[in-house]
C-alpha cells in the first residue's frame, strides 16, 4: 500500500509537470466531412445553402467563402441569413449555423449554413455587400477551417441560386383555398334555390326596423353616420352599403334622413345611394339632398358639429356605423341623452366598449360587414356569408385539434400538423 500510494504522488507530479507542455501543443483541426452545397429550393434565388458533417461540437472558427467574377471573397464581414434551430458557433459575430430541422437525434453533428450575400468589388477597389440572385450565374463555394492559425480549405463546389415559380410549402394552403372556394360556392348554389337559408342572428340588425318605425311614430328624423374614414376603409365601405338599406326602409315609412358627413368623397356617394334607394322605394319625390351635407374634415370639429345636431333635431334612431376614432364616446353619449334607440356598428377593436356601454345594440367586427347580406338576403351575398362561417368553424376545429396533440400526442404527429 505504501508503494502504490508513492507512485500515484510521482504520477500526479510528472502530470502537473507536463500540463504547460499539453497547452503549447497545436489544436487538433476540426474534420468536416459530406460537404453538400445546394441552391435553397422554394425560394426567389436569394440564397443557397452549404451542409455539412462536423467531428467534434466545439468548431474554432469556420467562415464560409464565395468566389464570384474569379475572386474569393471572405465572407467574414458578411452578413448571413440563418435558418437554423441549434445555435453554437463560437464565433456568432462571423455567421451563424446550426442543426438542421428534424436531424436532431439522427444526425447531431450535421450541420449547415443559409448564404444569402457576397461581397462585390468595383474597378476603385471598393467592396460592397450584395444580395444572391439568379443573375449571378454559378459561382464556387469553399469552407477555411483556421484553428490556431492552420488554415484548412475545403472545397465545397459550385452552385446557382435558382428562382422558383411554385412554392411547395404552399400546397396545403392552395388546398384549403380550394375546398373554402367550393364550400362558398355551394352555399350560394344553395341560397339561390332557397333565400331564407339560415344564418346567425344578429340583434342589432333586427332592431332596424323598430328604429325606423319608432322615429317615424314620434315624428322625428333618423340619423346615419358613416364614420370618420374615407372610403378606402372596409367599413366605410361597410357603412354605406347599409345606408342604402336604411334609406330604403325611411324612404318607405316617409321619414327623414340626417346624414352628416366627415369625408366629401363619401358625401357624394351617400347621396347616390339614398337617391337611388329612394327612387327604388318608388318614393323620388321625398329626397332631399340637402339632407346629406358636407360638415368638416377636423375630428372634433365634426364632433362638436354631430352632437349639437343632435341637441337640436333631438332624432329618433342614430346608426353610428364605421370607423370611429376618440370621438366615438362623445357621440354615442350625447344620443343617449336625446333618448335615441342607438345601433353602433365599428371594427376598431378600441371604440367598441364605449358604443356597448352607451348604445342599445351593437355590431362587432365582422357582424359590420355581414349587416348587407342579413338586411338584403341577396343569394350572393347570403352563400358568401354561411360559406364563410363554415369555412371559419372549420378552421376553429383544425386549432383544436392541434393544440390537443402538441399538449398530449406524439411528438411527430405534432410536428406534421404544425407543417401542415
Amino acid at each position: 500500500m505504501r508503494i502504490l500510494a508513492i507512485l500515484n504522488t510521482r504520477f500526479i507530479c510528472a502530470v502537473l509537470l507536463l500540463m504547460p507542455v499539453f497547452a503549447l501543443l497545436p489544436a487538433q483541426a476540426q474534420n468536416v466531412t459530406d460537404i453538400e452545397l445546394f441552391d435553397q429550393p422554394n425560394d426567389d434565388g436569394s440564397a443557397v445553402i452549404l451542409t455539412f458533417d462536423l467531428e467534434g461540437d466545439d468548431l474554432l472558427e469556420l467562415m464560409p467563402q464565395m468566389q464570384v467574377d474569379g475572386e474569393w471573397y471572405n465572407s467574414e464581414t458578411v452578413p448571413l441569413t440563418l435558418a437554423a434551430l441549434d445555435f453554437k458557433s463560437s464565433h456568432p459575430e462571423i455567421f451563424s449555423w446550426g442543426v438542421e430541422d428534424g436531424q436532431e437525434d439522427l444526425h447531431p453533428n450535421h450541420r449547415f449554413v443559409v448564404l444569402s450575400k457576397y461581397i462585390s468589388v468595383d474597378e476603385a477597389g471598393d467592396q460592397q455587400v450584395e444580395d444572391i440572385n439568379p443573375g449571378l450565374g454559378e459561382f464556387a463555394v469553399r469552407l477555411l477551417i483556421d484553428p490556431d492559425g492552420a488554415a484548412i480549405v475545403h472545397d465545397a463546389g459550385t452552385v446557382q441560386a435558382v428562382e422558383q415559380w411554385f412554392n411547395t410549402n404552399m400546397v396545403f394552403r392552395l388546398a384549403l383555398a380550394v375546398v373554402f372556394a367550393l364550400i362558398i360556392m355551394s352555399f350560394i348554389l344553395a341560397a339561390r334555390k332557397n333565400p331564407n337559408i339560415f344564418i346567425r342572428r344578429i340583434a342589432g340588425l333586427e332592431a332596424v326596423d323598430e328604429a325606423i318605425g319608432r322615429a317615424t311614430e314620434m315624428g322625428k328624423p333618423v340619423m346615419h353616420i358613416n364614420g370618420l374614414d374615407s372610403l378606402a376603409t372596409l367599413s366605410t365601405v361597410a357603412a354605406v352599403n347599409i345606408l342604402g338599406r336604411i334609406a330604403s326602409k325611411v324612404a318607405t315609412y316617409e321619414s327623414d334622413l340626417l346624414v352628416p358627413c366627415f369625408d366629401p368623397v363619401v358625401m357624394t356617394v351617400s347621396q347616390e345611394v339614398v337617391k337611388n334607394a329612394y327612387l327604388e322605394a318608388g318614393r323620388p319625390d321625398n329626397y332631399r339632398e340637402d339632407n346629406i351635407y358636407f360638415l368638416t374634415d377636423q375630428q372634433f370639429s365634426y364632433t362638436a358639429s354631430v352632437c349639437g345636431i343632435m341637441l337640436r333635431e333631438k332624432p329618433a334612431a342614430n346608426f353610428l356605423l364605421g370607423y370611429f376614432y376618440a370621438e366615438s364616446l362623445l357621440l354615442a353619449e350625447t344620443g343617449n341623452t336625446t333618448g335615441a334607440i342607438q345601433i353602433a356598428g365599428t371594427d376598431a377593436q378600441a371604440q367598441l366598449p364605449f358604443f356597448i356601454t352607451t348604445c342599445d345594440y351593437t355590431l362587432i367586427g365582422e357582424e359590420l360587414y355581414a349587416a348587407s347580406a342579413y338586411l338584403s338576403r341577396e343569394p350572393m351575398l347570403l352563400g358568401s356569408l354561411r360559406g364563410q362561417d363554415v369555412a371559419k368553424a372549420f378552421v376553429m376545429l383544425m386549432i383544436f385539434i392541434g393544440t390537443i396533440l402538441s399538449t398530449f400526442g406524439n411528438p411527430w404527429l405534432t410536428r406534421l400538423w404544425t407543417a401542415l
